[in-house]
């Protein structure tokens, strides 16, 4: 696979994989998020469809740019991650309330009475001492700079290594 077809694919796959954990972790083992974990996964949304939509416009400039702005909101994604890695760890203050989660049945009242409180400064889970948001942080920030690396070796092709 040459560098250009590696940093689509990247563009595609990370922002992807980090959206099914999400999801995964919420719906399957009720990891509800917190305001700022909703904050993380809309650049990944965004990436996803930049990325798709720089699969339709390859092999032109166009699909270039689209993937360079999907590099970028995958990065804005790790930023944000990093941010709430800090809340979780007590570096600093966040900036925002803890958010709820509210189910979509039966009596509304009863709903917004009984849902979990989320708050952004707990970590619900961690590995290694690395939070969810830690763990974004590392591989969506190691994901963008890989990105700009692959598709500036696909610009200067007799260039070694990355």
């Amino acid at each position: 696979m040459n560098s250009r077809n590696a940093a689509y694919a990247l563009a595609l796959v990370v922002p992807a994989a980090a959206m099914g954990g999400a999801l995964i972790s919420q719906y399957g083992f009720g990891l509800y998020p917190c305001e700022m974990c909703w904050w993380q996964r809309y650049p990944h949304i965004a990436a996803i469809v930049l990325a798709l939509l720089a699969f339709t416009m390859k092999g032109r400039g166009a699909g270039d740019m689209a993937v360079i702005l999907a590099a970028i909101a995958v990065g804005i994604s790790g930023l944000i991650g990093g941010f709430h890695a800090g809340v979780e760890y007590g570096w600093w203050e966040g900036i925002t309330a803890c958010a709820t989660v509210a189910s979509g049945t039966g009596n509304p009242l009863d709903a917004i009475m009984n849902a979990p409180l989320v708050r952004c400064d707990v970590a619900p889970w961690s590995l290694f001492g690395i939070s969810l948001a830690g763990f974004n942080f590392l591989i969506s920030i190691g994901c963008a700079v890989w990105i700009f690396a692959l598709l500036g070796k696909a610009r200067n092709p007799g260039r070694k290594g990355l």
